[in-house]
């Protein structure tokens, strides 16, 4: 269950970091609503994963997902740019996840 928890926690991390950016520094209210909802969401669901993941693996996946997910809907949603060496940084970061994933005993499988 705690790998669902995550899993939404990341998903409405990324949400709320993508009405952020369209809450215009707080200036738009229903965007800074659903930013603020958001983080709140996945702030729960992550003190729940933190009950049987430790934090570094836990806080290893969030952060790298949220950074490959936020930057590829930068891409789509908001025209941002991508280069080539962002792209294999972040490609580093997912292989590092799966390393963990595939080979670390403290990811509480």
């Amino acid at each position: 269950m705690h790998w669902i928890y995550l899993f939404f926690a990341i998903v409405a991390e990324t949400i709320g970091t993508s009405a952020l950016k369209l809450s215009e520094g707080f200036t738009r209210f229903w965007p800074s609503v659903i930013a603020a909802s958001c983080f709140l969401v996945a702030l729960v669901l992550l003190s729940q994963v933190l009950r049987t993941i430790p934090v570094g693996v836990t806080y290893a996946i969030w952060s790298g997902l949220g950074i490959v997910l936020i930057a590829s809907i930068g891409w789509i949603a908001f025209g941002q740019k991508l280069d080539v060496p962002a792209v294999i940084g972040m490609a580093l970061i997912v292989t590092g996840i799966v390393v963990m994933q595939v080979f670390s005993r403290t990811t509480g499988h």
